[in-house]
């Protein structure tokens, strides 16, 4: 093809969430992360002969959860299949799984359409060693089986995604709904969210699909994206040197930026599906759909439009609330504690308070209440404390119990009034102390204002409020 045609990705994820149940998805052993090896494992994880699996009902209400979260159409009858294929982490020499017959179906998130949400089984752990303990796989590798049979929910977009950012902005907005509703932890370092992406280019414009390649277990949302980002460009660059895409699975290494071929892109018919014949087919049943509607909480992205209707919150700010539920709750609480505070301002000085957490902590842990935060919301709302004195009451909140009142008061934080503490007198010196800067106010350059209201600041201890200074500057200014 000709160098000059511009040419567009089409991207389709499968993503493999480990389920937050207590055992296994066809045995009763016990789940477990960073367990020693080969501790939770028996007979039928380790698929000795003459075991048979029984399904995990837990799993399957997880399942028919996210089914119904995605907006899908759960299966009245599904079937579990052998995915045949011989590998060291497969004890039986195949994976239990769900082929033509998936527990849920034509779903959507967001602009994303879901083609399927099936459960299977998890294979073993790889471990590769070498003699001295330091990890190469030339010298010898072992088996964990602990993770054997642990439940999955392998969910599979179509290919409605046209580049790495919006590949990753849609996982994080799935991430957060299945966080949300509490079938998984979903945390990729500890490999609860494993996602594979199938890459394919076609000419701007085309509907036709082009040869499509696998990128195999990218564990973090960043490779994701810049994994995908290679991979177009690897694409486009064969293309238009007039070679062809061949189909295969592809792995690609962060650190050195480079993707390495692993094998052919298997078929369906590679894996030689059939029904598992020691399991009947799954019937969920009403009472089954019923549970698992009862269960589901407001989802993140309902949550976010909520917010944006009934507070008035910016879309932006909405997302990074609903999409963080612990930060959402706090913001709900402080906004019903009745203590006059607007919802924006509350909404706008909860990033003051993530500023001010461990990253990721939850803010009902620590010594603040929502009351006593709205409270404080409106004090710098009425000018009673100043903006930079209430991001001090609040450092003092998070680390102490007590009244926001009984701080401004003991800390000296109370906001001057033009009248009180001489507002007007320092005014006065910071105009006199820079006369540049109050000409070039006087002038109409409003950046000017910025020394003035330092100089007051700093002679106020942030007591001042920026308001206030503002219309005594232009009040002394004439203007």
């Amino acid at each position: 093809m000709s160098a000059s045609v511009e040419y567009e990705p089409v991207i389709g994820l499968e993503i493999h969430v480990q389920l937050k149940t207590r055992t296994k998805m066809f045995c009763g052993c016990e789940l477990s992360f960073g367990d020693p090896p080969n501790v939770h494992t028996c007979p039928r994880c380790l698929g000795l002969p003459g075991t048979l699996p029984v399904i995990n009902a837990q799993a399957v209400h997880y399942g028919i959860m996210i089914g119904l979260a995605l907006g899908c159409e759960i299966a009245p009858r599904s079937q579990f299949h052998r995915k045949n294929y011989f590998y060291p982490d497969l004890p039986k020499g195949y994976q239990i799984s769900q082929y033509d017959v998936p527990l849920c179906s034509s779903g959507q998130l967001g602009d994303v359409r879901i083609h399927r949400v099936h459960l299977e089984e998890d294979a073993a752990k790889l471990v590769h060693a070498g003699a001295s303990g330091r990890i190469h796989s030339a010298d010898r590798s072992a088996v964990d089986f602990n993770r054997s049979g642990t439940p999955l929910a392998e969910i599979v977009t179509e290919p409605d995604l046209h580049s790495a950012d919006d590949a990753r902005e849609w996982l994080n907005l799935l991430r957060t709904t299945l966080r949300a509703i509490g079938v998984s932890d979903v945390n990729m370092e500890e490999g609860s969210l494993r996602c594979d992406a199938n890459v394919s280019v076609r000419p701007v414009g085309s509907t036709e699909l082009g040869t499509k390649t696998e990128l195999k277990n990218m564990n973090s949302f960043r490779f994701l994206a810049q994994g995908i980002k290679a991979e177009v460009d690897r694409q486009v660059d064969l293309l238009r040197s007039g070679r062809p895409v061949l189909q295969e699975t592809l792995h690609f290494d962060p650190a050195s930026g480079r993707l390495t071929s692993m094998r052919s892109k298997e078929e369906a018919h590679d894996y030689r599906y059939f029904p598992e014949p020691d399991l009947v087919p799954l019937v969920a049943t009403d009472e089954m759909l019923e549970a698992a509607r009862a269960a589901l909480p407001e989802l993140p992205q309902a949550r976010a439009e909520r917010f944006l209707t009934r507070f008035g919150l910016s879309d932006e700010r909405s997302r990074e609330l609903a999409f963080r539920p612990e930060l959402a709750d706090f913001f709900e609480s402080a906004v019903e504690a009745g203590e006059g505070a607007e919802p924006q301002a509350i909404a706008n000085w909860m990033q003051a308070l993530v500023e001010r957490l461990a990253d990721g902590a939850d803010p009902a842990e620590s010594p603040l209440e929502p009351r006593s935060f709205a409270a404080l919301v409106r004090m710098v709302s009425d000018r009673t404390v100043s903006r930079d004195a209430g991001r001090e009451v609040l450092d003092i909140l998070l680390r102490e119990d007590g009244s926001r009142a009984t701080i401004v008061e003991r800390e000296g934080l109370g906001a001057l009034s033009a009248d009180e503490g001489g507002l007007a007198g320092i005014v006065a010196a910071a105009l006199a102390a820079d006369p540049d800067a109050a000409a070039q106010v006087r002038a109409g350059n409003m950046k000017a204002m910025g020394p003035l209201v330092g100089y007051v600041m700093r002679e106020t201890k942030g007591r001042a409020d920026g308001g206030e200074i503002n219309r005594l500057v232009r009040e002394q200014l004439g203007i």
